[in-house]
């Protein structure tokens, strides 16, 4: 007879957090579900030392559990760091949700999902990401106060995409100052990376510009309409790390320079919208080597939250412009003290978000 029983000493030894190579000292990881919405959700809480910890929810359709663990610790990670550097008062938080947009998302899983953002009384405040719409988070608000980027008829600031995309350019922008002497990206070959809402709206700026747009996606139907409508190229090789460019913008899911692209790339700068573009952290060391200028992503795609912020602060589109182009100097800020540190722009990034969370925690002791 074979038993079902198995001693645990015969089992590998797992980590299922804690040991997960995203697991940076956060604060709390929830896990949510729900039979009866087939609600599967992880909310991840990184650092709440200067303020309530704000990110929005992403649903994907991920290969595996551990595949959406990962996610929820990376992208609430660079949350924490996002709002640090870009002077909010907040901390990081990030929450998936496991499935398909198109055809597993509910009204009532929404609001299943809003229920357990409540019962963390505040600590998590969810907004609109990947698979989300403005929309959705109207639905959340239905149960739980612990949610921004509402729709503006209901007293929001409405879809963050719009000044994400802003703050891409302007970080992109002086990127271009900081290596080419001018801001100016009329007649530079940019190439877009996934032209979801974020992407799109950089594109409409770049053309207005006069730059020379080439743009790539999984979906030919995205590329159709985008280039109907602006007029732009669409990539038609297949490996584009390998393609001659003055910009790559990388603005669909994160971790496209790693192992198999990073002696590939060409580009001499790299500013997108995604988050964690940088697989490891080796790989912002290679792009200084190789002399690529690196706009860290949680800097430059800081524009989101700063537009969700406003609900939080009661301040107005005008306030939410300022901070947003205020990302340009504080890009030119990053770069040069890298330059000054010999260290790379990721890192000086990094550190500058951790000086502000070190002296809140002093201030606070």
């Amino acid at each position: 007879m074979i038993s079902d029983v198995i001693n645990a000493k015969d089992l590998p030894k797992l980590d299922p957090v804690f040991g997960q190579l995203s697991f940076d000292d956060h604060e709390q990881i929830v896990f949510c579900n729900d039979k009866d919405t087939g609600l599967k959700a992880i909310i991840g809480i990184h650092n709440t030392v200067l303020g309530p910890a704000l990110g929005g929810t992403r649903m994907w359709q991920y290969n595996n559990e551990w595949e959406a663990l990962n996610d929820a610790l990376r992208l609430s990670r660079g949350m924490t760091f996002k709002s640090a550097i870009t002077g909010l008062n907040l901390g990081g938080g990030k929450a998936v949700i496991i499935g398909d947009a198109k055809t597993q998302k509910t009204p009532e899983l929404m609001r299943k999902f809003g229920e357990f953002v409540h019962s963390l009384s505040g600590k998590y405040i969810t907004a609109e990401d990947v698979g989300m719409t403005t929309d959705d988070m109207d639905t959340v608000r239905e149960v739980t106060p612990y949610v921004t980027g509402i729709s503006e008829s209901k007293g929001g600031a409405g879809n963050p995409s719009p000044i994400t995309a802003y703050g891409v350019f302007m970080g992109m922008k002086a990127a271009a100052k900081f290596k080419f002497g001018s801001d100016v990206l009329e007649d530079k070959n940019i190439h877009v990376q996934g032209i979801g809402h974020v992407g799109e709206a950089l594109v409409e700026h770049l053309v207005n510009e006069g730059a020379k747009v080439t743009i790539s996606d999984i979906s030919q139907e995205r590329l159709e309409t985008v280039r109907s409508k602006y007029n732009v190229t669409i990539y038609g090789g297949n490996d584009v790390y390998s393609e001659e460019m003055d910009i790559y913008a990388p603005c669909a899911l994160g971790a496209t320079i790693n192992d198999a692209t990073i002696n590939k790339i060409k580009a001499k700068i790299i500013a997108g919208a995604a988050n964690n573009q940088l697989a490891e952290d080796k790989h912002g060391k290679m792009l200084q080597d190789r002399g690529i200028v690196y706009a860290p992503d949680f800097l430059i795609n800081a524009g989101g939250i700063i537009n969700v912020y406003a609900e939080l602060e009661n301040y107005g589109r005008q306030e939410i412009i300022r901070k947003t182009e205020n990302i340009y100097n504080t890009t030119i800020e990053i770069l040069e003290r890298a330059k000054a540190n010999g260290v790379t722009t990721n890192t000086a990034a990094l550190n500058m978000a951790k000086e502000r969370i070190e002296a809140r925690k002093k201030e606070n002791s």
